[in-house]
């Protein structure tokens, strides 16, 4: 599969968050950004599905209860469509001016919710990803791990209505948990998992300890 000509970033930094639902992902992205903007560092967050108008869109149809009829192989395209829109509009532009990225999902979702959990091909979704960000790699990527039926037990305390993809069974989000395992076994990618249980300032420290020599390290690179 042939990807665009896009030069692999070099200037920024690229922090991406994955896990389930209700797994505190946005507490500790909000934790993180504090952290950074203290330090002096210009920070984008961006989201998966969303992040630009194009993707906003699709994003509600991603959600939408009323999308139930969509294919496994749609969902997967539509996702990737997303990304490729919010990766060459708002991610490469930021990376290119030495910002830190942090997305919200990345395509590491796609991998463990449409392929183990939807049972698509998984060397297909490979290129794929690989295609809809134009090559990029996150310099790290934090797994909040937690079991479903916390996670199930979260959602019912907000009281919050589950959309299209947060109402799908427990077995479905076992088999995206599992994938999530597979993920953070790739020697070739920096992936921690981390309990997503513990307590969120204990979590924090443990993400800071590994972002900050990220960011030292390109700081270094950038002064030389």
């Amino acid at each position: 599969m042939k990807i665009r000509n896009t030069e692999q970033k070099s200037k920024g930094v690229l922090i991406t968050f994955e896990g389930i639902d209700f797994a505190g992902k946005t507490t500790q992205i909000e934790l993180l950004i504090q952290a950074l903007e203290e330090a002096g560092l210009q920070v984008l967050l961006v989201r998966e599905p969303g992040g630009t108008l194009i993707s906003e869109k699709i994003r509600r149809i991603l959600l939408d209860p009323a999308s139930q009829e969509m294919s496994a192989e749609a969902e997967l395209l539509l996702y990737s469509a997303g990304r490729a829109q919010l990766i060459w509009e708002k991610v490469l532009p930021a990376l290119e001016k030495g910002q830190v990225v942090i997305c919200d999902r990345f395509y590491d979702s796609s991998t463990a919710y449409q392929g183990y959990g939807r049972g698509l091909d998984l060397d297909f979704i490979a290129g794929l990803n690989r295609f809809a960000a134009f090559g990029l790699v996150p310099d790290v990527t934090f797994f909040l791990d937690l079991e479903p039926e916390v996670a199930a037990v979260r959602q019912k305390r907000r009281g919050k209505a589950g959309d299209r993809l947060e109402s799908s069974s427990q077995e479905f989000f076992v088999r995206v948990r599992n994938g999530y395992y597979q993920i953070a076994d790739d020697r070739t990618r920096h992936v921690i998992r981390l309990e997503a249980q513990h307590n969120p300032d204990v979590l924090h420290q443990q993400i800071w300890n590994e972002v900050k020599p990220l960011i030292d390290s390109q700081n270094s690179k950038g002064s030389s």
